[in-house]
């Protein structure tokens, strides 16, 4: 332990708080540099988990963030990839808004939908929910089939193992197991286009003349195509 540390286990320099790596921190477990917050990796944040530098907020990797899950700079929202916005998933920057990709704006701006304008914003749509989406999925021992343990000999000491999807596939459980409702939504969407879906997702209405699995919604057959 270093002299100049004045808390508990920290292997950094100066610190005051505990399990710290990095140096100067009151904090506890950071790596970073002048944290007083918790499991930092940056520098000079008082919040929590954050990668990027000057953050009070929680899990930004961003910079001087006071909102959470930022990798934008400057923001006091949530999810901003832009900068110095106040509001929610924006793109954009300067804006108090949710989901916007302009600039300096205080409400939300229509969107685009299957490469087409709406008259409609984000928040009038009523969004499928993809509950049943994943590209990676945990799979337990018990459920691995006798390949996929062959294929990864030491699943027995994690319990299982990680199984990735390809983007097709994805869609394709997802259009597979999801509800009813849920795939209602998406053809509901505004300016829906079987074209730009199938273009998108690999799924395929009944008129394909590929071999895949069918699904019958609302009287109506669709034909799931993977790769």
């Amino acid at each position: 332990m270093n002299d100049t540390n004045t808390g508990k286990e920290n292997s950094g320099s100066g610190n005051s708080g505990s399990g710290n790596s990095g140096s100067w921190n009151s904090g506890y477990r950071n790596s970073g540099y002048r944290n007083s917050g918790y499991r930092n990796s940056g520098d000079w944040n008082s919040g929590y988990r954050n990668s990027g530098d000057g953050n009070s907020g929680y899990r930004n990797s961003g910079d001087w963030n006071s909102g959470y899950g930022n990798s934008g700079d400057w923001n006091s929202g949530d999810g901003n990839s832009g900068d110095w916005n106040s509001g929610y998933g924006n793109s954009g920057y300067g804006n108090s808004t949710d989901r916007e990709t302009g600039i300096f704006n205080t409400t939300q701006g229509k969107i685009r939908c299957f490469n087409k304008e709406t008259d409609v914003s984000w928040d009038d749509i009523n969004h499928p929910d993809f509950d049943e989406f994943y590209l990676n999925k945990w799979i337990q021992e018990s459920d691995m089939t006798e390949e996929e343990k062959k294929a990864d000999p030491n699943f027995y000491v994690r319990g299982g193992y990680l199984k990735t999807y390809t983007w097709e596939e994805a869609w394709a459980n997802y259009w597979r197991d999801t509800t009813e409702e849920d795939r209602q939504k998406v053809l509901n969407l505004p300016n829906f286009d079987w074209t730009i879906f199938t273009e998108i997702t690999g799924i395929k209405p009944d008129n394909s003349s590929e071999v895949a699995e069918i699904i019958e919604l609302n009287g109506k057959k669709y034909r799931l195509v993977g790769e």
